[in-house]
């Protein structure tokens, strides 16, 4: 089978394919049709609503099955924000370094003197595959947990990355070998789960 996979991001689809290929999906990405498709508003208040209209705008557009994805960080002693908000969470910044930067500052400034015990948290992805006539055919969630820490530590990764520890690796996201990190994330979770749902795809 097909699957357009609604992202520019070659990273993304690179993860997918590699997760998914063998098992006979063929992943083919935005760019790779050559289509110019609108990204939709995404006003939902949960990872998996954001991700069901996405895939459901890009299915009906395309006229292809599409999996979309919605992903975040979820803090607990923040009540789950940034959540759907992640990543524009401080509302500032023109490029994804300065979006980050900001971002990061700002989760650190909100939980400035809550104990290191009570900062738990974790990455959530949610996928959903939708087909062109805008029925749901699949939806999986995958989470990454953690702690947030006080300081940036890392270079791999992007957005939240450098700041969630990862208590029995003993670094953080962003200091995890890419490959160990796409093993335990979030994402790659959400789309190994969907091998056992693929064939009631019809």
């Amino acid at each position: 089978m097909d699957l357009v996979v609604a992202t520019g991001n070659p990273h993304k689809i690179e993860e997918i394919r590699a997760i998914l290929g063998p098992y006979g999906v063929c992943i083919v990405g935005l760019d790779d049709l050559g289509a110019t498709v609108p990204e939709p508003d995404e006003p939902g208040d949960s990872f998996e609503e954001n991700a069901a209209i996405k895939a459901r705008a890009y299915a009906a557009a395309l006229g292809r099955t599409v999996l979309a994805d919605d992903s975040g960080l979820e803090v607990d002693a923040l009540g789950g924000r940034p959540g759907v908000h992640s990543a524009r969470y401080a509302g500032v910044g023109s490029t994804r370094e300065e979006r980050d930067a900001a971002n990061n500052a700002k989760l650190l400034r909100e939980l400035a003197g809550v104990a290191p015990a009570q900062r738990t948290a974790r990455f959530v992805c949610a996928i959903c595959v939708a087909a062109p006539d805008g029925r749901v055919l699949v939806r999986s969630r995958g989470s990454f947990d953690g702690v947030i820490i006080d300081s940036p530590r890392g270079s791999h990764g992007f957005g939240y990355d450098p700041l969630l520890f990862v208590p029995d690796a003993g670094c953080t996201s962003a200091e995890l070998d890419p490959a160990e990190k796409n093993r335990r994330s979030h994402r790659g979770q959400a789309v190994r789960a969907l091998i056992g749902m693929l064939p009631s795809i019809g």
